[in-house]
Order: C-alpha cells, then sequence, then structure tokens
C-alpha cells in the first residue's frame, strides 16, 4: 500500500517535472474517458434490444381460447404516410371481461384513437396534418410505454362496433390475453456482420489512444523510478509504483466516461441517426458487461505502462535499455490476415443476396480478423521497409535512421488511423452502392402516375368514389380491380380498368375501351387463349366467378414496361362484354390537379369513415421509397462523417503524443544537431517523413483492405459494387493531412528543445 501510495503522489507531483506529469495525468485520463464513453453504450445496446424485446412479447396477442374470457375482437391495418408506416388496430370488446391491450386504462369507444408516444408527437409537429388526414376517429389519448415495444413505434388503437370487424370474417382476430412468454435475446449473423466491424473500427484506434497515453513521459518516469532504486526501492516495488502511477489517471478517467455516459443518457433520443427512438430508461448496460468495462480499460491503462518496462532494467544509477530490437515474428501477423481473407474467401460460395447465417457469420468474423490483421501487419512491413531503404537527403537520412531504430511505436499509433481508413471505405462503399440502388426506384417509360390512388373493396367502390370525386381538385375516378384468370391448374394475374388505370400499370401505348394487354417477354411470346375462369382475390381467397375468352387481338406489353408483374393480364371493361365481375380488391385511381400531397390528404379526410375499407396513398408510390431511401442514405453518410471524423481525431491524437513524446526524449541529440549548424527546417522535415513513411504504407494497406471487406459484403446483400474514386482519394488525402497538422502542431516544441540555452541547461 505504501509503493502504491507513493505511486498516487508521483502521478500528480513530481518537482519540477510536475507539469509533464500533469500533462501525462490529463492524456491518460482523456483516452480512458473516450474508451469508457464508447463502450459504455456498447454494453448497454444489448440491454436495450432486450427490452424492447421484452415489452413485444408482453403485448403480443394470445389467440388461443381461455374459459370464462369474452375475447376482445381486432383488425390491424397498415397504412403508409410518406416513409411512414402506421400500425393502426381496431378493438371492440364481446363482453365485459374482454382484456385490455398493455398501455391502455380503458379500451376506446366507437371513433375513438389512443396513439403511441411518437405517433402523438409526429400528430403535435408542423407538418402533423398530412398524417392526421390518414387516420381515422378522434384523439383521445396516448399508450404508456408499456403498450410499444420501442419509443419510435407508430402504433395506434382504434375504438369500433364489434359488427364492423365481424363483417371481415377471418380476418377479424379473436384475442383472448396479451403477453406471450420471452424466449430471450438472439443477434442475427447479418447483423453480427455489419456490428462487429464497426466495433473494430470504433474501438481499435481508441485502445490504442489509451496505450500511447499510459506511456507518455516514459523517459521521466523512468529516471523518477531510478532514483527510487537509488533511495531503497527493490525492483518489484518499483512496478508497483509505475502502476499506480498510471492507475490515477485510469480511475480519473473512468470516471469522467461514466460522466459522459450518464450525459449522453439524458438526451440519446434525440441524437441517434436514422430517425431510431429510445428510452432512456432501456439506455443502461448490463451489469455484467458494465463490471468488464471498469475492469478492462483501467487495466489495460496500468498493463499498458508496465509492458513498456519489459525490457528496461531500472538501476539505482541509471535507466539500461535493450540495445539491439527483437526481430518482429511475421507468423502470427500474416496469420491473423490469412484468416480474415478465408472468411471471406468462403462466402464466394453462397448465393448472391443469401442472408444464410452462416454467410452472416463468415462474413462477421472475416472483417474482425482482416481489420486486426492489417493493424499488426503494419509494424511488420514498416520494419522490412526501411530496412531496404538508404540515402537521400540529411531529413530523410535522419528519418529512416530513426525508423531503422525504433518503427514500431510510430507504426502501432499509425495503425489506428489504418483500421479508420479501412472501416470508413467499407461504411462508404455501401453508401455509394445503396445510393445507386435508390436512384433506380423510379417508374418506367410511358407509365402514368395518377396524382392519389385509393385501395378499397368491390362493396365499398362506389363509395370511396363518390367521396372522391366530391374533393375539390379531383377531375375523375378510374378503378382497377384485381383479378385472377384460371385455365385448368395454371392461374394468370391481372388487372381489369379503363384505359386511364392500366396506364397507370404499364406502358400500353394505344388504348380503347374493349382491347386487352399481356405483360410477356417479348412481342412474339405466346399469350393466354381459350376461355378461362375469372376470379375473385378476396381476403378470405379465391372467389369464382364467370368464364371468360381471352380476345385474340391481345397486345404484348414489355415487363421492363410495366410496374404489373411478368405474365399478367390488363383488360379493359369492353373487352369483358359487361360480364359481372366477383368481389376483390379495388385500387381507384384519381386524377387532379394541384399539389398531389395536398390533394392526397384531401381525399384522405374526405374517405377517413371508412378506416381500412379505403387506404389512400400517392399514385406514384415509388416516389415515397425513394425519398425514404434517400433520407436513409443521407443519415448513412451523416453517420459515417461525425464517426470517422471522431476516430481520425482519435488517431491524429495519439500521433501528436507520439510525436511529443519523441522530440521530448531526443532533445539533447536535437539540440546538438542545431548547435552543429543543422537547420530547423531540415529537423522538422525529419519528422515529417518519420511520421509519414508508416502512413503511406498504412494507406495502402488500408485502401486494399477496405475494398477487400466491400466486394463480398456487396455481394451478399445483392448490391452492385461502385468505388466512388474521387471520394477514396478524399478519404486518403484527409489521413495524410492529419499527418501534416500534427508535424505542424509539433514545431513549436522542437523550436523550444533545440535553443542553445537548453543545450547548455543540459
Amino acid at each position: 500500500m505504501r509503493d502504491l501510495a507513493l505511486g498516487l503522489r508521483l502521478a500528480v507531483g513530481g518537482g519540477r517535472m510536475s507539469g509533464a506529469a500533469l500533462l501525462r495525468l490529463a492524456m491518460t485520463a482523456l483516452g480512458i474517458a473516450l474508451a469508457v464513453a464508447v463502450l459504455l453504450p456498447a454494453a448497454a445496446v444489448h440491454h436495450l434490444v432486450g427490452a424492447q424485446a421484452e415489452r413485444a412479447a408482453a403485448i403480443g396477442a394470445v389467440t388461443e381460447p381461455r374459459a370464462g374470457v369474452a375475447p376482445l375482437l381486432t383488425y390491424a391495418w397498415y397504412p403508409s404516410v410518406g416513409g411512414d408506416v402506421v400500425k393502426i388496430t381496431a378493438v371492440a370488446a364481446t363482453g365485459p371481461g374482454s382484456p385490455v391491450p398493455p398501455g391502455l386504462d380503458r379500451l376506446p369507444a366507437p371513433g375513438e384513437l389512443v396513439v403511441s408516444p411518437e405517433l402523438g408527437a409526429k400528430l403535435a409537429s408542423p407538418d402533423g396534418g398530412s398524417m392526421r388526414a390518414h387516420l381515422p376517429g378522434h384523439v383521445v389519448g396516448r399508450l404508456s410505454p408499456e403498450g410499444v415495444s420501442g419509443a419510435g413505434d407508430l402504433t395506434a388503437y382504434y375504438g369500433v362496433p364489434a359488427a364492423q370487424i365481424e363483417a371481415e370474417g377471418a380476418d377479424g382476430t379473436e384475442v383472448y390475453g396479451f403477453g406471450r412468454p420471452y424466449t430471450g435475446l438472439g443477434l442475427s449473423a447479418v447483423m453480427l456482420g455489419l456490428i462487429l466491424p464497426i466495433a473494430a473500427v470504433l474501438l481499435l484506434p481508441l485502445l490504442i489512444f489509451v496505450t500511447t497515453a499510459s506511456r507518455m513521459g516514459a523517459a521521466q518516469r523512468e529516471r523518477r523510478l531510478a532514483a527510487l532504486r537509488l533511495i531503497g526501492l527493490d525492483s518489484r516495488q518499483v512496478k508497483r509504483v509505475a502502476a499506480a502511477e498510471s492507475l490515477v489517471g485510469a480511475m480519473i478517467g473512468l470516471v469522467a466516461g461514466v460522466g459522459l455516459f450518464v450525459l449522453l443518457r439524458t438526451f440519446v433520443a434525440d441524437i441517434l441517426p436514422f430517425g431510431l427512438r429510445i428510452f432512456p430508461g432501456d439506455f443502461v448496460p448490463s451489469w455484467p458487461l458494465a463490471v468488464v468495462v471498469v475492469l478492462l480499460v483501467p487495466g489495460l491503462a496500468v498493463g499498458s505502462a508496465l509492458f513498456g518496462l519489459r525490457r528496461t532494467i531500472v538501476e539505482p544509477l541509471g535507466v539500461v535499455r535493450q540495445g539491439k530490437p527483437v526481430r518482429r515474428r511475421m507468423w502470427w501477423r500474416w496469420a491473423l490476415t490469412a484468416i480474415g481473407a478465408l472468411f471471406l474467401a468462403a462466402t464466394l460460395a453462397f448465393d448472391r443476396g443469401d442472408g444464410d447465417t452462416a454467410a452472416g457469420l463468415a462474413l462477421a468474423a472475416g472483417s474482425v480478423f482482416l481489420l486486426v490483421g492489417i493493424a499488426a501487419l503494419l509494424p511488420w512491413l514498416v520494419e522490412r521497409l526501411v530496412e531496404r531503404l538508404d540515402g537521400g537527403p540529411p531529413s530523410w537520412q535522419l528519418a529512416i535512421r530513426r525508423l531503422q531504430l525504433d518503427s514500431g511505436t510510430a507504426s502501432r499509433v499509425v495503425s489506428g488511423l489504418v483500421v479508420v481508413l479501412a472501416g470508413t471505405i467499407l461504411v462508404h462503399g455501401v453508401i455509394t452502392s445503396l445510393s445507386a440502388g435508390a436512384r433506380q426506384r423510379t417508374l418506367p417509360d410511358g407509365v402514368a402516375a395518377t396524382p392519389v390512388r385509393v385501395l378499397t373493396t368491390t362493396a365499398h367502390e362506389a363509395e370511396v368514389t363518390k367521396l372522391a370525386v366530391a374533393v375539390p381538385g379531383v377531375t375523375g375516378a378510374h378503378p382497377a380491380r384485381s383479378l385472377a384468370f384460371r385455365s385448368g391448374s395454371q392461374r394468370t394475374y391481372g388487372f381489369a380498368g379503363d384505359c386511364v388505370a392500366l396506364r397507370a400499370q404499364a406502358n400500353i401505348g394505344g388504348c380503347t375501351d374493349g382491347d386487352a394487354f399481356y405483360v410477356g417477354p417479348s412481342p412474339a411470346g405466346a399469350t393466354p387463349a381459350g376461355t378461362v375462369r375469372l376470379q375473385g382475390l378476396s381476403r378470405t381467397g379465391a372467389v369464382d366467378g364467370p368464364e371468360w375468352t381471352v380476345p385474340a387481338g391481345t397486345k404484348v406489353v414489355q415487363p421492363g414496361d410495366t410496374t404489373a408483374p411478368e405474365d399478367s393480364l390488363l383488360v379493359t371493361p369492353g373487352a369483358l362484354g359487361g360480364l359481372a365481375l366477383p368481389d376483390s380488391p379495388v385500387v381507384v385511381y384519381l386524377s387532379g390537379t394541384g399539389d398531389p400531397q395536398s390533394l392526397t390528404d384531401d381525399v384522405a379526410r374526405a374517405v377517413q369513415p371508412l378506416a381500412w375499407n379505403a387506404m389512400v396513398g400517392k399514385g406514384d408510390n415509388l416516389d415515397d421509397y425513394r425519398a425514404r431511401d434517400q433520407q436513409l442514405v443521407d443519415s448513412f453518410r451523416s453517420v459515417l462523417i461525425t464517426a470517422s471524423l471522431f476516430v481520425l481525431a482519435v488517431a491524429a491524437m495519439s500521433l501528436l503524443m507520439l510525436s511529443i513524446e519523441q522530440i521530448s526524449e531526443r532533445r539533447r541529440p536535437l539540440a546538438a544537431l542545431s548547435a552543429a549548424g543543422v537547420p530547423i527546417g531540415v529537423l522538422a522535415r525529419g519528422a515529417l517523413w518519420q511520421t509519414a513513411v508508416p502512413v503511406v504504407v498504412g494507406v495502402a494497406l488500408a485502401v486494399a483492405a477496405g475494398l477487400g471487406l466491400t466486394a463480398p459484403m456487396l455481394r451478399l446483400a445483392d448490391l452492385p459494387m461502385s468505388v466512388d474514386v474521387p471520394a477514396l482519394l478524399a478519404l486518403a488525402g484527409t489521413t495524410v493531412a492529419a499527418v501534416l497538422l500534427v508535424t505542424g502542431l509539433t514545431l513549436p516544441l522542437l523550436r523550444q528543445v533545440t535553443r542553445l540555452d537548453a543545450l547548455r541547461s543540459e
């Protein structure tokens, strides 16, 4: 305990070296705080997802009959508003003992709507009018957190008479209770394939920063330890003192990191990307993981300080370091990289777009092994490279000779930059491919998008048409009925509607009432012929209708010129000859003037009383998908830039600390060189080359690793490989710029240590 107490005193004191000691203490504490502030949220993710899954199980409906329980009748539908999908559940009690869903204190009366907290916030926002137009009834309250699985859920319960749900037949559900058994939380292989590489990219630079900060000021610390040997401490006591010195910064950083995490929890719901929302009460780390973080990060700082003494002999009259560096072993470094490459190569055995568990696990393991492998491989590559370099200007010779003596420290710090760059290239490649896919969501040429469409049924078609055409701005209604055409065991699907409705399905060219069209593979392809049985596609199954003979002059439409699937029939009413069609889903396309969004909202308000029997959307529904995809891509890009800048700043800080440490340790030879006439510019360029050589090797390694990681991930996601070369060069240039910035920040210190009066004082 006395040895530990002495180490604690030296950590915050140290006579004339107190300024350096406090700087070392502050940098160690900062590194630990950042690492803890990243690890604790990562440890909280499992509890967060588990809490959401547990609530989802608690609100799960029990449909098995229970004696003495009057069932609750429910019917769910999912209207889409812009990029949001809302789940609305109509509820009706069949008796006084009908169960009440979690989050409600009572069942809503007919016409009443109880919404989730996130849906209520959207309705109260300035843009909530559009959302409100698509919801039936009037809002009377909000669900408590127990009634939703996550804070971002867009759900609502709508009270209706029991007869309204009973009319839906099999689609109505009888619920006898709520609460399914919670079976635990399993992380899918696809999620592992995304999470583990990101975790490696975030954590490796932080861990390197912690170890670099812990070993900052090693030369001064070793001289103090030699003085302690002189007054009688043995080697074991000296190590305990060194451990205690590092422990002070570790504990301060641990407290600061916990404080940062607690501060983060208060507003985490407002800063999450992709529109995610969580309850702050769920964002807590599970205690086993919290204990691991609390013990691991300070232990890393202490272990790093002691590991730095492994080749140092602290004697009473000075410090002796091992003169000849041990040649680095290559086998384990190449082994890590080879294992990662083999795992990634194993993904070639799976088909494109295959979401198999084994494929996801192979991708996750290969990504982590490869990222760790390139971080371990960089020091070995730099060592082999500088062994073969010779000659050049004085500044170059100074840098290469220094790297020949000790290239490992600089390479280890640069490894953080390499991992960041490789991970950034990976994520940027995925974003570029997603963005290309988002731009492809367009209507085929010749397909006419009507401003508004309403999905309804045959029974409500007339009422929807009447209400819709009464809306100002609507100039016409064009229903299209979904049908099946059965011939023996073969069944062809399609639509029956006027020419305007069919043009919203395909580029049919010229059209008059009486025409029929077939979506086939080629103009000369075989079209359906003969007599077929018309069938309606009701919710309860196929409903047989009359027989119909396919016209001989049916025109062929190319699959690329239509939104309808291949092998579909598109028929005008005149071609059906006035046959009575069976009940089936109906899409009513509305033509009109004015802003499509305003017209959609006005139509939605007009048909609100029909609830799920009239679901309103834009005529070009791909517009919503394009907007949602682009929003997702923009969010990805923002998160990528923010995370990359954060981790790049951490890696640059490690590089800055290393440069400051090296200049401080070499102040005597630097001052002697300056006194001998070596210009300060030569010394500065030498420091630049000393850092730049590992960085250039690392950038080349990172680009190769980043592209190697991107290709199999995009292949499994069935996305095209798209490399943005200018962005790739910009990422590499940013890394090189960080090196130049670090060198510039060390120039004042370099000028100070090369002053002649500093040399005389030594």
